[in-house]
């Protein structure tokens, strides 16, 4: 069968790729077209465009960006159209990819959800607009079962991602030697993988290093930039480093980091890496978030506990020295020991691995059934 993927940004890759993966154990004449990245890319198939033309984040930068956006939704369709996919898998994405799934609906092409919208956390009643345009949804986050279920929406919970890649991972035991770090604790940086976030973000990351003469810490770098993109923003900071492409490594010897709110904040906790989660946007865009959403948290570690597990500093709390302050706890003491027991929980309630097997299975069943 012909699969059309569509994934938007670093994470989407990441899943994507595992979901590939799984798909083709599960359908060996599978063939597969798809707006990605390089993960995807690596899994075979034909790659239509790289989500680092794709991620814009925040409500100026939607609108500052929307001929573009709108350039590639129209590329997009038309791939798809021309394609004539057996279904159309959308990952996450929420803002293209409900536009992408009506389109598709309309052609009538399947279409399978993985890793829902946010929906929960504002504008709820999106769900109607889901339930008109979705065939099936895979959520990674228990209490998204429930939320649908209210919405009268059937949902199939399959477990994290994460999960999968993190049991897949395999640590470099010459990790530190190969990428020249010393033998000091060190701290991750996490600044993600869109350019906004990295150039607001960054900067107030870095502020902090000179307080930390003793650590060395470590940029974990989007393979989308360059070198010398980061090093604009790291200066002539002795006890600063980047690496690319090898982030679960950095977090497996890491001793404490600082991460930008999204995915990356619960990999950090799924490798019990005591974290300060940081946040910036524009002042029109944060102004307009918090008008509209509706939830206490914005990490998926607080999320996932319904609680403050991790501190997350957002927007005028972003500064060097919050950033600092929480470092410090993190490094020793009973701050640090809470975190890591909290973690400890979190990972009961994650389950184990396999939701790239199980989405794979469920999405090939559903197809085989509406094929009789």
């Amino acid at each position: 069968m012909k699969y059309y993927l569509v994934a938007g940004e670093a994470s989407g890759d990441l899943h994507g790729a595992n979901l590939i993966k799984a798909l083709k154990a599960e359908d060996p004449e599978a063939e597969f077209r798809y707006y990605g990245g390089d993960k995807m890319q690596s899994e075979g198939g034909t790659l239509v465009k790289h989500y680092a033309e794709m991620a814009f984040m925040g409500f100026t930068e939607v609108i500052l960006n929307l001929r573009t956006i709108l350039k590639n939704m129209k590329a997009c369709k038309a791939d798809i159209q021309a394609w004539q996919p057996d279904v159309l898998v959308l990952i996450d994405f929420p803002g293209f990819n409900l536009k992408i799934a009506g389109f598709a609906k309309e052609k009538g092409i399947r279409v399978c959800y993985y890793i829902s919208p946010k929906v929960w956390a504002w504008n709820q009643k999106r769900v109607l607009k889901i339930r008109k345009v979705v065939d099936k949804m895979f959520c990674i986050l228990p209490f998204e079962v429930d939320f649908y279920k209210e919405w009268g929406m059937e949902v199939d919970y399959v477990g994290n991602p994460l999960l999968d890649e993190k049991a897949l991972f395999v640590p470099q035991p010459d990790f530190r030697q190969k990428n020249k770090l010393s033998a000091a604790d060190l701290i991750a940086l996490l600044p993600g993988s869109r350019k906004q976030e990295i150039e607001r973000l960054l900067p107030d990351m870095l502020s902090v290093t000179a307080r930390f003469p003793d650590q060395q810490f470590v940029i974990a770098a989007a393979p989308s930039f360059s070198a010398d993109y980061y090093r604009q923003f790291m200066g002539s900071s002795a006890n600063v480093k980047l690496v690319f492409s090898q982030t679960y490594d950095l977090l497996h010897v890491a001793k404490a980091a600082v991460v930008a709110s999204g995915t990356a904040t619960l990999e950090t906790a799924l490798f019990k890496v005591p974290q300060v989660v940081v946040y910036k946007g524009g002042k029109i865009s944060i102004a307009i978030a918090r008008l509209l959403v509706k939830i206490k948290f914005i990490s998926l570690v607080n999320l996932i506990m319904n609680r403050a597990v991790v501190t997350e500093l957002i927007q005028e709390d972003c500064t060097t020295d919050k950033i600092a302050d929480q470092l410090k706890g993190l490094l020793s003491g009973s701050k640090r020991a809470e975190m890591l027991e909290s973690y400890n929980v979190l990972a009961e309630l994650m389950g184990n691995p396999g939701a790239s097997g199980k989405t794979a299975k469920l999405i090939v069943a559903y197809l085989k059934k509406e094929k009789v």
